[in-house]
């Protein structure tokens, strides 16, 4: 029966070891449970029994402290001194890892993390607050309603680095000068932070993320001369800029991510609020110095590494580029349409039905997009959507288009086409007027919003389905018509 426990606890070592990974394997311990537990050491005889049973009780004492070692039990890695005399951080490297832009859209404004190296353990970890799952519970409802949880998880550099360089992503370290105290606060700090109770944390785009939880440890490393530096430093750009920044090579997603933002990110920010982005925090800490605690100033970043540049993704761009221009020029195109199409519409039916069609599609498109701004002001925690000024003009009123549309272009009751095509008339207007207040709100103190070029898409639009022009040449007309007459006629 012995022989047979031995056996079984000499598989389950090998198992151990094939899965606790090379750098534990080779632990002197786990090789010392490893040749103990060879079938050599099982074959005894009777006259051995006394020494096989000493055995066997060595080797469960062994191998209950390999399970159970104290350091586990410490909570964190223990506090080593070296035979010189060394402190626990004089062992540890802190890297500062910035990530460029990748393919999905939450990738577009980069990622970034910390790389602690410990050369007393010979290892090296990846502390990453950017973390989240599709398989996290109500994983969906919790990101419509603002109350996304993400995490702070720990990885392999090596294996980060290649995944993110096989998605052809810029990858810039920079190794920070700190004491050794300061090293050492910071690994407990992040080996803190990823205890299941402590890692998750409720993401904010702007104010609390992957970037912003790097940005706080460096100003807790230097005592916080980081912040005292950047709080009051006016910015580049307001959020909403740098955010286009990153959108721009997009139109539809630069249009719609900006059209669901409010006023709020239209405000001046210092370059401390900037540092919500990675890039921002690996442009500032390359500069960065500051005054240790034994009075001699020094740069922050001693090194900085490039490991990899990306091909053929486009840039992020030096300063936003405005896009109500293109705005305009999509606006006064799908006006045209219209106009078109309410003339021919006089002279055929068939195009009356396509014009039909036509605000039933721009009901569908823009409905969507006013009743998902809706949602998201009155019933979610998506702050940076709050206080929009498109509410005015892109609501889900313009849902009313879909049926109306499809009642004008289908029904062959001219009194039903004449109602619905009324109601249309009245819809665009208010639309238009909506817009129209929306512009010049924006004159007033406090309620500027950069939404030029969502105006310079509906305006003209509204303008002309709401049958205002032919009301404005039909005034007209009257108005000349019974002017004064002509002198020397009765």
């Amino acid at each position: 029966m012995r022989i047979k426990l031995l056996k079984i606890a000499h598989g389950a070592i090998f198992y151990l070891a094939k899965s606790i990974g090379p750098k534990i394997r080779r632990s002197p311990l786990i090789v010392v449970l490893m040749a103990f537990s060879t079938k050599r050491t099982i074959k005894t005889h009777k006259c051995n029994r006394l020494l096989g049973t000493v055995r066997g009780l060595l080797f469960f004492f062994l191998l209950g402290i390999s399970f159970f070692p104290p350091a586990l039990f410490a909570g964190d890695r223990p506090v080593l001194q070296s035979p010189q005399g060394r402190s626990r951080g004089d062992y540890l490297t802190v890297k500062v890892a910035v990530i460029g832009p990748g393919d999905e859209l939450y990738f577009w404004w980069g990622h970034i993390g910390l790389v602690i190296e410990d050369s007393l353990f010979g290892r090296e970890d990846f502390y990453d607050w950017g973390v989240f799952s599709f398989q996290n519970e109500n994983f969906f409802l919790n990101f419509a309603l603002g109350r996304l949880l993400y995490s702070c998880t720990i990885s392999s550099p090596g294996r980060t680095f290649r995944a993110y360089a096989s998605t052809n992503r810029d990858i810039t370290v920079y190794t920070l000068d700190l004491p050794a105290d300061v090293k050492e606060n910071i690994l407990r700090f992040a080996e803190n932070n990823v205890r299941r109770e402590n890692r998750d944390y409720l993401y904010h785009h702007f104010r609390d993320n992957c970037a912003t939880r790097v940005r706080d440890i460096i100003d807790m490393a230097v005592s916080g001369a980081f912040k005292l530096r950047y709080e009051d430093a006016p910015g580049r750009f307001t959020l909403r800029g740098h955010v286009r920044r990153h959108t721009w090579f997009s139109p539809f997603w630069d249009w719609i991510l900006n059209f669901w933002m409010g006023r709020g990110i239209d405000r001046p920010i210092s370059v401390w609020d900037e540092m919500f982005l990675p890039s921002e925090i690996g442009n500032r800490i390359a500069d960065f110095t500051y005054t240790g605690s034994d009075g001699i100033e020094r740069p922050l970043v001693s090194s900085v590494k490039v490991l990899r540049v990306s091909r053929g993704r486009p840039m992020v761009l030096a300063e936003p580029e405005p896009s109500w221009p293109q705005g305009l020029a999509l606006g006064l195109t799908l006006a045209f349409a219209a106009a078109l199409l309410q003339f021919l519409g006089t002279k055929k039916s068939p195009f009356t039905r396509v014009l039909g069609i036509y605000q039933t599609l721009l009901g569908l498109f823009f409905g969507a997009a006013g009743l998902i701004l809706f949602f998201m002001t009155f019933f979610t925690n998506h702050d940076y959507t709050y206080h929009n000024n498109n509410i005015l003009f892109v609501n889900p009123l313009i849902l009313a288009a879909i049926p109306l549309g499809i009642i004008y272009g289908n029904t062959k009751d001219k009194d039903k086409q004449l109602r619905a095509k009324k109601f249309l008339h009245i819809l665009w207007a208010c639309i238009f007027l909506g817009g129209l207040a929306g512009m010049f709100m924006g004159f007033l103190p406090g309620l500027y919003q950069q939404n030029q070029t969502t105006m310079a898409l509906i305006l003209p639009l509204a303008f002309v389905l709401s049958g205002l022009p032919r009301r404005i040449g039909t005034i007209r007309y009257r108005w000349k018509k019974s002017g004064p007459a002509e002198p020397g006629k009765a």
